[in-house]
């Protein structure tokens, strides 16, 4: 594949220093997660008959497209190893808001499942691999995944020189989706910059519509929508250089990045505190709203609601520029069923377990060989645009889990508060914590 990397190193170069700046801070992350019960919305555990091999897998898919193409994966691991009862342990939480403090407690615990879902990239340290998890450079070689995974995204997927995980799938993070039959009974079409958005969203507001869907109730949201909002405002190298200290969050771009921030919330919905992501795409879907700026896994929920009345641009500001978004499997150590839990990972990273997956989750191929002929047009879009946009990473493959939480708690505060000086002293200030600004 042939892609554009903004400066001098691209996105392995981004990758590695912001692993130096991590390691330069004291290594691993060891987990001490208080105990936490999974919530009542878990996918309930099903028993297996007696003497019948049982496969845990753990994720955060429970939504829409999410949790067909996670099953569309159990049907053609089914169809290849018969007489194993697949336990769908899936915590119900976007981003795996939930889920990964789960999971931190049963690793812990000593009561790993037998595969869990990861963000590629740094959010491996979550789990201190180096005591957790099993190292899969022999599972690489066997299966010759360096030579149908990217080289950008094998980078991503490195940490102290081994694979820990390997990637299903590849989603984009900075996506206007917007209802066609709205912008079409408008004369609307849609906005490529900021300013463009909220001559938009003006007009909607006059004619009593909602011009911006949102949902925020998983307390991740914030954080993450924001960065397609400091992409808009400061770029691509720009924004790369906020994790690596070539950027200081002092910058005024981003001071204009949260100005722009806050008065997108005046057009939101006013219930979206009480939804979720999928509850705002639904907005979308039942004309409710006409803009949702949000990852490409709602591609997968508008599909699975039948849903076709969606177009779909670049975030305002980000045209050119691809905010990547990977979903990988990771092997614990004390797996109850480690020959199976490897056949699921061999899965994962294969073309028929990709094929399967991500037609229904909305995202494209990890792999470069997939058939292109089996997704929508959207995917299709996507996948000419990873090929040949600026690559960005989604914070979780950027930065260490203690800066993302201080990251994410600051964006939340701000959203409540409004207070912009005080948002961006705190952002500079979890840089500085982080060991990578000054």
């Amino acid at each position: 594949m042939k892609r554009r990397l903004t400066g001098p190193r691209g996105l392995v170069g981004f990758l590695a220093t912001a692993a130096l700046a991590f390691a330069a801070c004291g290594g691993a992350v060891t987990t001490t997660a208080p105990a936490v019960s999974a919530p009542a919305a878990s996918a309930p555990a099903a028993s297996a008959p007696a003497g019948e091999p049982k496969l845990e897998i753990f994720s955060w898919w429970t939504a829409g497209g999410e949790a067909e193409g996670l099953n569309a994966m159990f049907d053609v691991f089914k169809a290849q190893h018969s007489g194993v009862d697949i336990v769908n342990a899936a915590v119900a939480g976007g981003a795996g808001s939930n889920a990964k403090a789960v999971l931190a407690t049963r690793l812990a615990g000593g009561d790993p499942p037998d595969a869990f879902q990861v963000h590629a990239g740094l959010e491996i340290l979550t789990y201190s691999p180096d005591q957790y998890l099993q190292p899969l450079d022999d599972l690489y070689a066997a299966q010759g995944w360096d030579k149908v995974f990217p080289k950008d995204l094998l980078s991503l997927l490195k940490y102290n020189g081994h694979y820990w995980s390997v990637p299903v799938n590849i989603h984009r993070g900075n996506v206007l989706w917007y209802n066609k039959q709205i912008f079409a009974d408008n004369g609307l079409t849609p906005p490529k910059t900021f300013d463009d958005f909220f001559k938009v969203a003006d007009a909607l507001k006059a004619k009593g519509i909602t011009p911006y869907a949102f949902g925020n109730n998983g307390g991740w949201e914030d954080a993450f929508t924001f960065e397609s909002v400091l992409l808009g405002s400061l770029g691509a190298d720009g924004y790369k250089g906020l994790w690596t200290g070539a950027t200081q969050w002092t910058d005024p771009r981003v001071a204009q990045a949260l100005e722009t921030y806050k008065k997108m919330a005046t057009y939101a919905n006013a219930d979206h505190a009480a939804l979720s992501w999928d509850g705002a795409a639904q907005l979308i879907v039942d004309g409710k709203a006409a803009m949702f700026i949000h990852g490409d896994w709602a591609n997968g929920y508008f599909l699975s609601k039948g849903f076709a009345g969606y177009g779909w641009a670049p975030a305002p500001g980000t045209s050119g520029i691809f905010h990547v978004v990977s979903d990988a499997f990771a092997l614990p150590k004390g797996a109850k069923d480690p020959q199976n839990a490897q056949a699921w990972l061999e899965l994962a990273g294969s073309k028929a377990g990709q094929e399967a997956f991500n037609p229904k989750k909305g995202s494209i191929c990890a792999r470069t060989d997939c058939d292109q002929s089996l997704f929508g047009d959207y995917s299709k879009s996507a996948a000419a645009d990873f090929a040949s946009n600026a690559l960005v990473p989604g914070t979780d493959a950027a930065a260490n889990p203690k800066w993302i939480t201080a990251y994410k708690d600051v964006v939340a505060l701000f959203v409540s508060k409004g207070d912009v000086a005080a948002a961006q002293t705190a952002l500079q200030q979890a840089c500085v914590d982080a060991g990578v600004c000054k």
